[in-house]
């Protein structure tokens, strides 16, 4: 019996009911904004339900960054440390002991789990959390999972969580009559001010211009979103120039998933008394992370997403405007505690031009690594279940692909040779110059796969 007192988090008034619907159905949609405590609580909540019968809640999370930190969260809650009730794996670590019955994963282990053993033994509950974001691998395990429900496990449950209100297609794809529950949140008002680049200036100084801007006439810490590792280090060395010649009592620092446990740590720790934070943050704390204190936004305006390129046949990471919605859930984190501010950093004339909402991945990046994960669960493609079909011609051309590089046989089956690449996490291509290399160049063969993976999207996130 998991012993836990009651919340102030708003996901709290949507427990009971929560309960009530996974105990009769098979499936269940979940929408709840970020910080809501969804990712927090809801796995506690359901651990004594009589349906789970003492089984594993297994819960997806998009980056390794998340699944550390709702893992060291969810801990936290039962007084306990990550390994024990709650545990959690990612590509490069693993703290799972014999007693832990919550594990928080990233999606590529949930999918070696189902390719190792489909029925996935001892599992109760498969949690797919911030499902809006729309990953491959995302789509990928939900597909495999459901798959593994209907022809193998019908006790098995689901649970797709969303921090955006457009859950009907994930329940439609769940289910019929699979509910959809809503919790409202506690969001206060976000006062948006447009801060544009002049013509000639970098988008970095415009930020780190915002930045200090946003210091000058608001209270509270600030969280800025940057597209990536390089314009984060950029824009800390002009904040902490500037912030060296003024008595303002202020910290920068970066949050990315690159970066080390302890530098994430010190990142998303409180401000000491009389000090304020500036957060320098990739899109990993727009949904998947909460960053506590923060009041006050500086958006970059941009992302960068993985695309596929034809030219290299391969999925390259590309700097894009962001969505609308991207830009709104942003937004949204400078009033969870109160009324607050969010700098955006292009005007509202573009606003209007930008994108309602980002393209799925599946849609838009090379499927090599996905072909070869779904030939090797053996399942036809077009009896899989997905919101968006992957696309023909990106299918061909990943077979073909594939077929030349010996993977698949010319009647498009798996061969051995492939389902050793699937092992190897890198792009198919990158996998099979590290396969056919020789022992003496084993060595070469990986660092050169290391230099040319821009992280294919089916081994590890954009952020990771």
């Amino acid at each position: 019996m998991v012993s836990l007192p009651p919340t102030d988090l708003p996901v709290e008034g949507i427990v009971a009911e929560l309960r009530d619907a996974l105990s009769i159905r098979s499936a269940a949609v979940l929408v709840a904004p970020p910080g809501a405590g969804k990712t927090t609580l809801v796995p506690l909540r359901l651990l004594d339900e009589a349906w789970l019968d003492g089984r594993t809640i297994v819960m997806l999370e998009p980056r390794r960054l998340a699944a550390r930190a709702a893992a060291r969260r969810l801990s936290a809650l039962v007084d306990d440390e990550p390994g024990g009730l709650v545990g959690y794996q990612t590509r490069d670590e693993r703290r799972i002991g014999k007693n832990t019955r919550i594990q928080v994963v990233t999606e590529g282990i949930l999918t070696r789990r189902l390719q190792s053993d489909p029925e996935l033994p001892g599992v109760g509950l498969v949690i797919f959390d911030e499902v809006h974001e729309r990953n491959l691998p995302t789509d990928l395990g939900l597909a495999l999972v459901l798959d593994t429900q209907r022809n193998l496990r019908p006790d098995l449950k689901v649970l797709a969580m969303s921090a955006t209100a457009d859950a009907d297609k994930f329940a439609r794809l769940l289910g019929t009559d699979t509910p959809v529950i809503t919790s409202e949140g506690r969001q206060f008002p976000v006062d948006v001010r447009w801060a544009p680049p002049g013509k000639q200036q970098r988008l970095d100084d415009a930020v780190s211009q915002t930045v200090q801007r946003a210091l000058r006439e608001c209270i509270g810490d600030v969280l800025v979103f940057l597209p990536g590792i390089g314009e984060i280090s950029r824009v800390q060395n002009m904040l902490e120039s500037h912030l060296a010649q003024s008595s303002d009592h202020v910290d920068v620092y970066p949050l990315a998933g690159a970066l080390s446990l302890a530098d994430q740590d010190r990142a998303l720790a409180p401000s000491p008394a009389g000090r304020r934070r500036v957060v320098l943050s990739t899109d990993i704390a727009e949904t998947s992370l909460t960053v506590d204190g923060v009041s006050v936004v500086v958006d970059a305006g941009e992302a960068r997403v993985p695309r596929y390129d034809p030219r290299t046949g391969m999925t390259r990471l590309t700097t894009i405007p962001t969505s609308r919605a991207s830009a709104d859930q942003r937004a949204g984190r400078a009033g969870r505690l109160g009324p607050g501010v969010a700098y955006r950093c292009w005007s509202k004339l573009e606003h209007g031009t930008r994108r309602a909402q980002l393209a799925a991945e599946i849609t838009q990046v090379d499927l090599c690594g996905f072909v070869l994960e779904t030939l090797a669960w053996g399942t036809p493609l077009d009896e899989l279940s997905f919101i968006d079909a992957p696309p023909t011609a990106t299918l061909q051309q990943a077979r073909e692909l594939l077929t030349m590089l010996g993977a698949l046989d010319h009647d498009g089956r798996l061969t051995d040779s492939g389902r050793r690449l699937i092992d190897i996490p890198v792009h198919p291509r990158l996998a099979h110059m590290i396969a056919e290399s020789s022992r003496d160049d084993r060595a070469l063969a990986c660092a050169i796969a290391a230099l040319l993976d821009d992280r294919d999207v089916m081994r590890g996130r954009p952020d990771d």
